[in-house]
């Protein structure tokens, strides 16, 4: 695999393919249990979890920043690439800090791979311009790292990353510097780029939000292991285990019992035809449940502990029963009460249980 480029070259996605990759530190430490996945040629693949779950080690491995343990292998379009070292991997790579050169303005930061990878200055000058351009970071090309935003830091960042035309691109919490506002713009400008691009992305983050918004498939980790892999949809609409439904979202659960097409709780009964056989818990969703209607029959009674105007709609919390209180999503036309009394109606459609909880 050369790791030159010709001005000619485009962006060509790369399979990855991760085969019992495990990792396990020299003082012992298990980052990682082997894991098996695959990630197809111009897919953004989002790795989810809490701090210390793996899902950096994970991206260090694909990049080739750490060696797995004995017997894994990283291949990218079939090829094994575990023993190259990472400036022959033809990765791009973007971290949380930037990693920018403070010596250099934006213009060398951006051209900093190609003057690596020996490529002829017309070449390079090209290139640059191209990058600058598409990040529309012009205007800043012979400014210094410590005169630009965070915004347009991550801009330079991407811009270098991109300057190599790498085979895949790898970003670790890029975001999470930055201001919520700025974040939600520049995860709208990267999920476009990456759109445009076509380039196989796998990006790690904590934050549900940009996995929701950015990943063709999201990779749940947990303790090292992946708890479930699949598309947003599939994530957030049917979990695999508890630690997913919680993780993701949020989740209201309610204990009871199954009797005549209803699930019976100490608040109401809710009409479940589909419940499976013995099932002592139901989870849904904020969104699966509303207000009753005037003269509606409710399936749960509850009372308002807590009410917090978003805005756009109003977020409640319902004493029903035992247990925690439910998350209602309620239209901000009104204001709600401390104690108020109020009827629940649970969509049948986004009740679930679990494999393990049933």
């Amino acid at each position: 695999m050369s790791d030159r480029a010709s001005d000619g070259d485009a962006l060509r996605p790369v399979s990855v393919r991760l085969e019992r990759c495990g990792k396990t530190f020299a003082d012992g430490t298990r980052a990682l249990e082997p894991l098996d996945l695959e990630i197809k040629a111009g897919e953004t693949a989002v790795f989810l979890g809490p701090s210390g779950c793996g899902k950096t080690t994970t991206l260090r491995i694909i990049a080739g920043l750490e060696m797995p343990d004995s017997g894994g292998r990283v291949l990218f379009d079939g090829a094994d690439v575990t023993a190259l070292p990472v400036e022959k991997r033809n990765v791009g790579l973007v971290f949380q800090s930037y990693a920018l050169f403070p010596n250099m303005d934006v213009r060398g930061n951006v051209a900093y791979g190609l003057r690596v990878r020996g490529l002829p200055r017309t070449v390079r000058e090209t290139r640059v311009d191209e990058m600058l351009a598409m990040m529309r970071i012009e205007a800043l090309a012979h400014r210094r790292i410590d005169q630009l935003s965070g915004g347009q830091r991550q801009r330079v960042a991407l811009a270098r990353a991109l300057a190599v035309r790498p085979r895949a691109l790898l970003l670790d919490e890029p975001l999470t510097a930055l201001d919520a506002k700025l974040r939600d713009v520049l995860r709208v400008e990267i999920d476009a780029l990456l759109r445009r691009l076509g380039i196989t992305a796998i990006y790690v983050t904590h934050d549900q939000a940009e996995a929701m918004a950015l990943g063709d498939r999201i990779v749940v980790m947990e303790q090292g292991r992946v708890a479930q892999a699949g598309t947003p949809r599939e994530i957030y609409q049917a979990p695999a285990t508890r630690f997913v439904a919680e993780f993701i979202g949020t989740m209201n659960r309610l204990d009871g019992r199954c009797e005549n097409g209803r699930f019976v709780t100490a608040a109401g009964a809710i009409p479940w035809p589909e419940a499976p056989a013995g099932a002592r818990e139901i989870l849904f969703r904020p969104e699966a449940v509303r207000l009753a209607a005037e003269g509606e029959t409710p399936h749960l009674a509850g009372a308002v502990i807590s009410a917090f105007f978003m805005g756009d709609h109003t977020r409640l919390f319902v004493a029903a029963g035992e247990g925690a209180p439910l998350v209602v999503e309620a239209a901000a036309r009104r204001a709600f009460a401390r104690g108020e009394k109020l009827g629940l109606i649970v969509e049948p459609g986004g009740v679930l249980t679990l494999k393990d909880t049933a």
